[in-house]
């Protein structure tokens, strides 16, 4: 695992094409084992010894005292996501005409078309299933009534939606992707269709992009910038019941969303909150006992 200095070193590099996307990746994880994290090397505690306080800055405890983030940095994959989404508006304002036959062949590689039935007197795609009633459907805007509905073909809903992307016709998600099984509709599949193009047409910046912020977030968690030295209890309620104490009695902890804690309430409003927490705890025994818990 690399230390904090040897990953600035890394960053700069990469920024100044000293060398490859490849390369800094490949140097990044060289080391790295399942489990391991960054504060239990040398380097983090040598580095932690030198900022941390002698009490907890939240409640002046000297009890088992901790550096505690402030926040925390994102995984690699979602500044992969961040900057794709990017890339691909940029490839959808700067390539907005699509070739039909070539998205009729994506569609026909990637996904199965599950004709929608529709009503053959007004063609809404709405008819209701009758199961012991004849004839079999019903429209629910017509009320006609008949035995087989039409359908339409992959063809005349492609070039519908290539004269109008936001008719009706267009809008059932009667796709299901070949990979995933999960439904779509035409709308769907154009933007992960020009998503793939963006990918493929801006791979190595995207993933550039994309590393080097993941490397400055991970640089600034590894800088202890945004700590605070914390006791171990109120480390541990910041970083599992996102709590914190109360600022006016110091003796409570509270959601770090509300200013203050349930006991520093004006006696109403702490009437009033204890109630409510009262009954959801009465609504949860009720669950459990019905085995929907």
């Amino acid at each position: 695992m690399l230390t904090y200095n040897e990953r600035i070193e890394l960053r700069e590099k990469l920024t100044n094409g000293e060398i490859s996307l490849e390369l800094a990746k490949e140097l990044y994880w060289k080391d790295y084992k399942e489990g391991q994290r960054s504060w239990h090397t040398k380097d983090w505690k040598e580095r932690r010894a030198k900022i941390l306080k002698e009490k907890c800055e939240i409640c002046d405890s000297t009890d088992t005292l901790t550096i505690q983030h402030l926040s925390h940095p994102k995984k690699y994959s979602d500044y992969e996501r961040e900057i794709t989404r990017k890339y691909t508006q940029i490839f959808k304002e700067t390539n907005s005409d699509i070739d039909k036959s070539e998205f009729k062949k994506h569609i026909a590689k990637n996904y199965d078309y599950i004709a929608v039935p529709l009503c053959t007197n007004c063609g809404d795609n709405r008819p209701n299933k009758r199961v012991r009633k004849l004839p079999q459907y019903r429209c629910a805007v017509c009320q006609h009534e008949f035995d087989e509905p039409i359908y339409k073909s992959l063809e005349e809903l492609i070039t519908i939606f290539y004269i109008d992307e936001e008719a009706l016709d267009v809008r059932d998600k009667c796709f299901v992707s070949k990979k995933w099984k999960n439904n779509h509709n035409l709308s769907n599949i154009k933007y992960w269709f020009q998503r793939e193009k963006a990918k493929n047409k801006d791979e190595e910046i995207i993933g550039k992009e994309a590393f080097l912020l993941y490397l400055t977030d991970d640089i600034k968690y590894l800088s202890f910038e945004d700590t605070i030295t914390a006791c171990r209890r109120c480390a541990s309620n910041y970083d599992l019941k996102n709590m914190e104490l109360c600022p006016n009695c110091k003796v409570h902890y509270k959601g770090i969303q509300y200013p203050t804690c349930i006991q520093c309430l004006p006696e109403d409003k702490r009437k009033a909150v204890l109630e409510m927490i009262e009954f959801g705890k009465e609504w949860h025994t009720m669950h459990k006992e019905l085995g929907i818990d």
